[in-house]
């Protein structure tokens, strides 16, 4: 399901699958020259930690990979979600999964003429923001144009997920 959900955000998907020397990753996406892997947990305990998100971590800087994605039908510990802060590394919990799949079956739908796609609406509080025309790929809500702070894009425009800091799921402005 997780490897669809890229799909439809135009990623090219291989899955590695069921242990071995994989480092944990369960699928490799490729869009262009980059390359980004995707460990997916199911877990009993609900919460993911910062250990899981290290090892993935050293197996994307060991592979060249351009970044990462942890996703989980639970939650992630603080530890985990203060690891990622800077790092090209992506944690999707179980709520944002239920918008990608929502997202997913939304665009499937679409596709094949079913339903028709939502119109998109600046939030009555945010009269001056722009609003995107495509969905977050990694939750399914709005997205908004925004600027980056800090990094190698600081004052660089991107469209925003516009549940951000719960959900970090981004757009190119292209």
């Amino acid at each position: 399901m997780v490897g669809e959900a890229f799909r439809l955000q135009r990623f090219s998907v291989t899955k590695t699958g069921g242990g071995g020397r994989d480092g944990g990753v369960d699928l490799v996406l490729s869009k262009g020259s980059e390359k980004f892997l995707v460990q997916c947990k199911q877990w009993k305990a609900y919460t993911v930690g910062v250990a899981v998100v290290r090892e993935l971590y050293g197996v994307m800087t060991a592979r060249n990979a351009t970044g990462g994605v942890v996703v989980t039908s639970g939650s992630f510990s603080d530890d985990a979600k203060a690891f990622v802060e800077g790092r090209n590394v992506r944690l999707v919990d179980g709520d944002s999964l239920v918008g990608m799949i929502r997202q997913a079956q939304h665009l499937l739908s679409s596709r094949s003429g079913l339903v028709e796609r939502p119109r998109h609406v600046v939030p009555a509080m945010l009269p001056d923001v722009e609003v995107g025309s495509l969905p977050c790929p990694a939750c399914g809500s709005k997205m908004m144009k925004r600027t980056a702070k800090k990094g190698a894009n600081a004052s660089g425009k991107f469209w925003g997920c516009s549940r951000y800091p719960s959900c970090h799921g981004v757009r190119s402005i292209a």
